[in-house]
């Protein structure tokens, strides 16, 4: 059953997961703390022209306006293209920027919904993306609306023990490590999520639907990255989904860094 107030993702392969959207409550507390950031580098950015007033107030002025807006622009799309969506303030808050059909957030994607935030800020705090975010189906603002992009809340997911799950069987997956970093780089953490709770939950699934969704799932990590034929072609869709999901989730033995930006 789908949740309210959810994006509901469903990928080309039939897979299907919901991400809670980000309240605009939230999304504000998050702003504050990036504008907190962005002066903090505007009072240095003072310091670094202070001798344009050489040439006068006015010219000082207006470089100063140009490099704040830059700084503004610069510090949104760097850090969300660095941190996977998320700036300063997502990242404090728990929220991340995605792309709203849950294919790979583009750095085109970043750039324009933080250049439409001169529109959304309009005519003062934030009034038109505020209402933006209220009235739209999945609380976007026009900058995200524009951009294709939603912002989602990240949810506190308990481990389980892949020590157990996964066991100690030989992963030939894990042999090719360019494209094992390729894995880790280009599955997100929902579709991740989405692998480890099919192999949490097989043994209550009927034989057909088992077979079903490994087959999704192996055919969908087989296209994002394909490995030579040699090495995967005597592995069943299971076997695929849990090798996939061990590269992910685990690392000499220990839980991997995934999904945590």
């Amino acid at each position: 059953m789908t949740r309210p107030n959810a994006l509901v993702i469903r990928t080309p392969e039939g897979i299907e997961f919901s991400l809670p959207l980000a309240g605009p409550f939230s999304r504000m507390l998050a702003l504050a703390v990036d504008l907190a950031v962005i002066a903090t580098l505007g009072s240095v950015l003072r310091q670094v022209i202070a001798p344009l007033m050489f040439f006068g107030e006015d010219v000082a002025g207006a470089v100063q306006i140009v490099l704040y807006f830059a700084i503004t622009i610069l510090y949104s799309v760097a850090t969300e293209w660095m941190w996977r969506g998320q700036t300063l303030g997502k990242r404090l808050l728990g929220l991340r920027v995605v792309d709203a059909r849950g294919l790979r957030l583009e750095p085109s994607q970043i750039v324009v919904r933080n250049l439409m935030r001169a529109l959304d800020a309009l005519p003062a705090l934030y009034l038109v993306g505020g209402i933006a975010c209220v009235v739209s189906r999945h609380r976007q603002r026009l900058g995200d609306l524009a951009a294709g992009t939603a912002v989602v809340r990240n949810e506190a997911v308990a481990k389980p023990d892949l020590d157990r799950l996964l066991g100690s069987k030989y992963n030939s997956l894990g042999e090719s490590r360019h494209l094992v970093a390729r894995l880790r780089q280009r599955v997100t953490p929902e579709v991740a999520g989405v692998a480890l709770e099919a192999l949490l939950r097989r043994d209550r699934l009927d034989p057909a639907a088992r077979l079903a969704v490994f087959a999704d799932l192996a055919a969908y990590f087989r296209e994002l990255v394909p490995y030579p034929p040699e090495i995967v072609e005597q592995i069943t869709d299971e076997a695929y989904v849990r090798d996939v999901v061990e590269i992910l989730y685990m690392s000499r033995g220990k839980p991997a860094h995934v999904a945590t930006v």
